[in-house]
């Protein structure tokens, strides 16, 4: 006998009036692997607006896919093959089940994830292969442990994933803006006992920033050449030990002033504007690393989940939190920017 629930899907690629709420079943004869997940939480990321809107850099996503790569959820029922989960586990999903315990996903397969070529998050139950799932923290709720796959593993493996250059306390690190993956970064920094300055062009986000750890925020409406600005933050003006890039060319500039000498610049978005272009040859002159981050892998999944146990962080969330039903109005509280850290869907 299927179980029937509600689901999201995208009838279309091209906006998020096009997505469609619709009742669907899954069948009660779970496959060798799979795992029946009893979903209670999702969060969007930016890379869900540009599957709908048919903008994702690589391929476009296949019509009738369930949206949404984020999410936890209670196991409710296992196959015959799984020794990873039992009944009742409180699970989160890797957007890239496919991978490998170490691999790191390219943009091509991440294309191939979550939410744009197979069914993501944004329904009541979902099955999964028991390789695409990850043990949730003990210390969160399920809100908070959906913003962990995308946003917040995306942050981990900027500070985390270089081998032998992993963050460590006494650190100063530089994030920029108040969306998921910067604010991540922030709380996983403040909690590895590293020094954190934030910037953001909303001057109302200034007590929410200092109130996570932020020693200084700087508006970078206010103070466009920000770079220099940061800089003489850390001691000796020497530089950040780490620079989360979140803007791509309207950014960089300005982080490769802030770096410091054989500091970390981790390139994690595209979200910034305008038509200058930051010559990669920029990097010789402030002699510092550049690193592309997309995501993680799965054992940096697991250590970030054990580091925010044992540090219990709590991830921050937006003010408004939507029901399933809503989800149309998360995606636009997501467009129009209205949003702090991450837009999250409560799926009861």
């Amino acid at each position: 006998m299927a179980h029937q629930h509600m689901q999201w899907v995208l009838a279309t690629t091209e906006s998020a009036a096009d997505l469609e709420y619709v009742s669907a079943s899954v069948p009660s004869d779970l496959g060798e692997n799979q795992v029946l997940v009893e979903m209670r939480a999702a969060s969007l990321n930016y890379r869900d607006l540009a599957i709908i809107k048919g903008s994702y850099p690589t391929t476009r996503a296949v019509p009738k896919t369930v949206p949404g790569s984020d999410g936890s959820g209670v196991v409710k029922a296992v196959g015959p093959g799984v020794s990873s989960f039992k009944v009742g586990d409180k699970v989160m999903m890797h957007l890239v089940p496919d991978a490998t315990e170490d691999s790191l996903p390219r943009f091509e397969a991440i294309s191939s994830g979550l939410g744009q070529s197979s069914d993501g998050t944004l329904r009541e139950l979902a099955i999964f292969s028991q390789g695409g799932l990850v043990r949730m923290p003990d210390n969160m709720t399920f809100e908070q442990a959906a913003t962990l796959p995308c946003s917040g593993l995306t942050a981990w493996n900027a500070l985390m994933g270089l081998r032998g250059r992993e963050l460590k306390a006494g650190d100063h690190v530089l994030v920029q803006g108040t969306g998921g993956v910067s604010i991540a970064a922030l709380q996983f920094a403040v909690a590895a006992g590293a020094t954190v300055v934030a910037t953001t062009g909303k001057e109302a986000n200034r007590k929410r920033l200092e109130s996570l750890g932020a020693s200084h925020v700087v508006n970078y409406r206010t103070e466009p050449a920000w770079g220099d600005l940061v800089r003489s933050l850390t001691p000796e003006s020497r530089g950040f030990d780490h620079v989360i890039d979140i803007g791509g060319h309207s950014t960089l500039g300005e982080s490769l002033k802030a770096v410091r000498l054989d500091g970390i610049i981790s390139l994690v978005g595209l979200l910034g504007s305008g038509d200058v272009q930051v010559d990669m040859l920029r990097a010789l002159w402030s002699l510092c690393i550049v690193r592309g981050v997309l995501l993680g892998s799965k054992a940096m999944f697991r250590d970030m989940v054990a580091f925010c146990e044992e540090k219990d962080v709590h991830p921050a969330l937006d003010d408004v939190v939507f029901g399933l039903d809503r989800a149309r109005e998360a995606y636009e509280r997501l467009e129009k920017q209205q949003h702090f850290s991450k837009v999250v869907i409560k799926i009861s």
